[in-house]
């Protein structure tokens, strides 16, 4: 098999991507936006910067920490023969956390490099490669189960390879993160270890899948991302094919779960486990771009409308329950009981960033960056060693970030995710140049054949002036598009599910070296089409008053009640800064006046917003059948409300995100007694 691994650094579909060799680039189908990869973009500022090397010094060490005192690495020591026992974990699907942060690791080593950091990575590549079968199978529970009679999972008993895939065994979700591993190790350190072993595995599952062979769909998708990275590096069009098949196989007699209920180009709805079901939509996307199918571009703009006009939240969390960690009918949007998985989160992130690139709308970036500062940034601390499973919009103080989890799959999202930050700042065509994020960074960026150095200067999200220092190698023309948040122009979510109370009359200001230029907006875009020469700058300022935000009236959870955003930016109450902690008895009108500040003594330096409301002190006569406090006194008292992101490092307590605007809704909450009250002021 002739493979030509001529490496070309060039996108960042999810995470990140190779842009493969010269036989899949002359064919030129893609998608028609490409990203800017984060390799070439240096982070300048003080948000995200300091959270990106947090990753790679807190966050990734300790989660192969994890993996090696959890017994996630011995499996493959096991499994390889290099030591004995059974498998050691609790899930069949542990071996997916060694190759996400194998991937996280490869991808810091770009900015961070780390001899021992890589060492370390080829030593467990090694281990990785013995424990592979000599066909290239590689799953850790059934080699064990086989080399030591039933020490895996007991329910291979007389059950053939891939037989329980779509029920419990997810080899194949194993091997989807493989391959995401594997290419982000290659381009990376330019070594093929971990890239081969993909390569046999890969070429295995394509020799036993196929509509004349085992016809099993992955009980949970990712394989279909990662075939698609291995199409990109080796031009082979056999794994896309594959992955096709992966996808075109589900339905309609599979479960709405797994999203195999309906054949894929026939969904219109989000329905099921939503990191599953985000997997998959973003694996259509990529079908979509590189095959031109116009049937699976349908269905998942279809489908993201469905998620967005009715089953996401205001922080961009997604997953209503947690009973199937998913999709709720549409409107049913509880609060505190919120399921909104820090996986699903960055799953939503991939699939708004495909839909971006497939249509060059700026709506999909809109639900990108709300996610981003708000539901995914909840899902680990500011310590970068405490991860979230769940991010809800209410608590009555039993959250809590945990270490690590039995099943470990957001802390090793978290770990991957975190560092490909950067490359999801800019994108291009021959033509264009888009900007989606305003962070502060220097970045090499090729715009068709020409070379252009862009230095972005921000305090976001903190402050909405950005200047754009654009820096051709030589003059000429070409389009910068400028993204124009929906937040800057009164719009709180794509499709109306939130709104703002009223209408902010400042527009958005943009000046060109100096000069204040007319906005002309396409797609969400200012379209600013000139002959750009060195050291020409882009100064726009997005007003960013503080905005108080409405459900959908169809909302059950969140009528009569307001919740606040600045930006991007969602805010909460939180314990510590309000009334003795019970913020959970709080009411806020909707004409309440407030102020925002920057306090940098607070929470490694954050903007707030101070406001006034109502507490309600309640009497004994608890009304429990109906889940109604009967009110004897209020009083005014002051509020503060710090970015929902930040909630939960100061300690677990009530946290609140939806503020009723009037007592009667005011719900019995047990935990706001004298008892807790003192605990709290303990605490204090």
């Amino acid at each position: 098999m002739n493979r030509n691994f001529k490496v070309l650094i060039a996108v960042t579909f999810g995470i990140f991507v190779i842009s493969g060799c010269a036989n899949q680039q002359s064919k030129g189908k893609d998608y028609p936006i490409q990203p800017v990869p984060f390799t070439s973009v240096k982070l300048t500022d003080n948000f995200w910067a300091p959270r990106i090397k947090k990753n790679a010094s807190v966050t990734i060490p300790i989660a192969f920490g994890f993996c090696e005192s959890t017994g996630r690495v011995k499996n493959f020591e096991i499994a390889a023969g290099l030591d004995t026992g059974k498998f050691q974990t609790i899930y069949p699907f542990d071996d997916s956390d060694v190759y996400k942060i194998i991937e996280g690791a490869s991808y810091s080593l770009q900015t961070f490099p780390d001899p021992k950091l890589e060492a370390y990575l080829d030593t467990l590549i090694h281990k990785i490669g013995v424990a592979q079968e000599p066909d290239g199978y590689l799953y850790t529970n059934r080699t064990i189960a086989e080399k030591h009679g039933g020490a895996g999972l007991h329910e291979w008993a007389g059950k053939n390879r891939w037989e329980m895939d779509s029920v419990l065994s997810h080899e194949l979700y194993n091997l989807g993160h493989l391959y995401e591993a594997a290419v982000a190790h290659y381009q990376a350190t330019g070594k093929r270890t971990l890239l081969d072993i993909a390569l046999k595995s890969a070429d295995l599952v394509n020799k036993d899948f196929g509509y004349d062979r085992v016809k099993v769909y992955p009980g949970h998708q990712v394989i279909e991302m990662g075939l698609v990275k291995l199409y990109r590096v080796t031009g082979e069009k056999k794994y896309l094919d594959l992955a096709k098949f992966f996808l075109d196989i589900r339905g309609p007699r599979g479960q709405a779960y797994n999203q195999a209920n309906v054949k894929p180009v026939d969904q219109t709805e989000a329905v099921g486990h939503s990191v599953r079901a985000t997997y998959m939509y973003s694996g259509m996307a990529d079908i979509a771009a590189i095959e031109n199918d116009a049937a699976y571009l349908n269905a998942i703009t279809k489908i993201w409308g469905d998620l967005v006009y009715g089953k996401m939240y205001l922080t961009g969390g997604i997953g209503a329950s947690g009973g199937n960690e998913g999709f709720a009918d549409p409107f049913v949007l509880p609060n505190m009981s919120a399921y909104c998985e820090t996986c699903a989160s960055i799953g939503d992130i991939f699939f708004n960033h495909r839909l971006f690139l497939l249509h060059g709308q700026s709506k999909y970036i809109d639900i990108l960056e709300k996610t981003l500062y708000n539901s995914m940034l909840s899902g680990v601390s500011l310590s970068a060693d405490r991860f979230f499973y769940p991010n809800p919009l209410e608590s009555n103080g039993h959250h809590q970030r945990q270490a690590w989890f039995g099943c470990a799959c957001c802390p090793s999202n978290v770990a991957r995710f975190v560092p490909a930050i950067p490359g999801y700042i800019y994108a291009v065509t021959d033509k264009e140049l888009y900007v989606n994020l305003f962070i502060s960074n220097d970045a090499g960026i090729t715009i068709g054949k020409r070379k252009v150095n862009i230095s972005q200067k921000a305090n976001f999200p903190w402050d909405g002036k950005v200047d754009i220092m654009v820096n051709p190698e030589k003059s000429g023309e070409f389009i910068l598009k400028i993204r124009i948040p929906g937040w800057a122009q009164n719009e709180a979510l794509p499709g109306g599910l939130y709104k703002f109370t009223d209408q902010n009359a400042e527009k958005v200001k943009l000046m060109i070296n100096g000069k204040e230029s007319e906005i002309k907006i396409i797609d969400g875009y200012a379209v600013l089409s000139r002959k750009w020469k060195s050291g020409d700058k882009v100064e726009i300022d997005f007003p960013m008053p503080v905005r108080k935000v409405v459900a959908d009236e169809r909302v059950n959870e969140d009528r009569d009640k307001i919740a606040f955003q600045r930006g991007p930016i969602i805010y909460c109450a939180e314990w510590p800064d309000n009334d003795m902690g019970d913020v959970l008895g709080l009411v806020i009108k909707k004409d309440a006046a407030y102020t925002t500040e920057f306090d940098p003594s607070l929470l490694d330096g954050t903007q707030v917003i101070n406001t006034f409301g109502i507490q309600i002190n309640k009497t004994v006569n608890d009304n429990v059948e109906t889940g109604l406090r009967p009110v004897s006194t209020t009083v005014d008292v002051p509020v503060k409300l710090i970015p929902y992101a930040l909630w939960n490092n100061r300690g677990a307590g009530q946290m609140l995100v939806w503020f009723p605007t009037s007592t009667p809704t005011t719900r019995l909450l047990p935990a706001t007694t004298n008892a807790f009250r003192s605990k709290v002021r303990a605490v204090r």
